[in-house]
C-alpha cells in the first residue's frame, strides 16, 4: 500500500505541474492576443480540461510504476498534457508571440520550482505537524525543474522546437509533419546517455542553486 502511495502522490504532482504548464501557455497566448485557449477554457487550473489519456495517464502511471518497481524500462519520466491550442492569425507579433508562447510553459515550471521550494522552508520552519509536507514540496519542485528542461529540447512537439522553427524560418507545414512522429524521436532520443545525462545535470544543479537558496542544504 506504501509503494501505491508513493505513486499516486508523485502522480498527483506531475499532474500538477503538467496543469500549470499548460495554463502558461495558454494564459500568454491570451495576452498576445490569442483568445482560442481561453475561448475553450485552457486557462484554468482545472487538471480535466488539460488531460490526454496516453501522455497525462497510461505514460506517466507506467513510468511511475516501472520506477518504483527499480525496473530499467523506467527510463527518463515522461508525460505530457494536451495540447494548447493557437490561432497565429490572432498574434500581435506572430515570430515573437510564438517564442513567447513556447517558452511560457517552462517558465511557469521554474518559477513553480522555486514557489515550491519557499513552501518547503515555510513547512520546516513552522513545525506544528507539517514538516513532513516539505519533502513532498521538494519532489515535486523536481518534477516541475525536469519538465522545465526536459520541453527545452529542440525535438518537435517540445516547445525547444518551436523556438528553433521561429529561429531557422521553418514552414508550419513541415515542422507539423514533423511532430506527427516527435514523439518517438523524442524517447529514441532520451535513451542516449550523454543527452540523458545532460538533461539529468541541469536539472540536477538547478535543483542544488535552488535548495541553496532557501538555506535547505543539511
Amino acid at each position: 500500500m506504501d509503494m501505491i502511495q508513493q505513486i499516486l502522490a508523485s502522480y498527483c504532482g506531475l499532474i500538477l505541474m503538467l496543469t500549470f504548464h499548460e495554463v502558461g501557455h495558454a494564459w500568454m497566448a491570451w495576452k498576445c492576443g490569442d483568445d482560442t485557449a481561453r475561448n475553450a477554457g485552457r486557462v484554468s487550473l482545472n487538471p480535466l480540461v488539460h488531460l490526454d489519456l496516453v501522455g497525462t495517464v497510461i505514460i506517466p502511471l507506467l513510468t511511475l510504476g516501472l520506477a518504483y518497481n527499480h525496473s530499467a524500462a523506467a527510463g527518463f519520466l515522461i508525460g505530457w498534457a494536451k495540447p494548447v491550442p493557437v490561432n497565429v492569425d490572432n498574434l500581435r507579433s506572430p515570430r515573437r508571440d510564438d517564442i513567447l508562447i513556447s517558452m511560457a510553459g517552462p517558465a511557469m515550471n521554474l518559477v513553480l520550482a522555486f514557489l515550491l521550494a519557499a513552501v518547503a522552508r515555510l513547512f520546516f520552519s513552522v513545525g506544528m505537524g507539517l514538516e513532513h509536507l516539505g519533502p513532498y514540496c521538494l519532489k515535486v519542485a523536481l518534477t516541475s525543474l525536469v519538465l522545465c528542461y526536459f520541453n527545452l529540447i529542440p525535438i518537435p512537439p517540445l516547445d525547444g522546437s518551436h523556438v528553433l522553427r521561429v529561429l531557422i524560418g521553418m514552414s508550419r507545414e513541415t515542422y507539423a509533419r514533423l511532430a506527427n512522429v516527435g514523439f518517438v524521436v523524442v524517447i529514441l532520443v532520451m535513451q542516449i546517455p550523454v543527452v540523458r545525462d545532460l538533461l539529468i545535470r541541469v536539472t540536477g544543479d538547478t535543483y542544488k542553486a535552488i535548495l541553496k537558496w532557501f538555506h535547505l542544504f543539511g
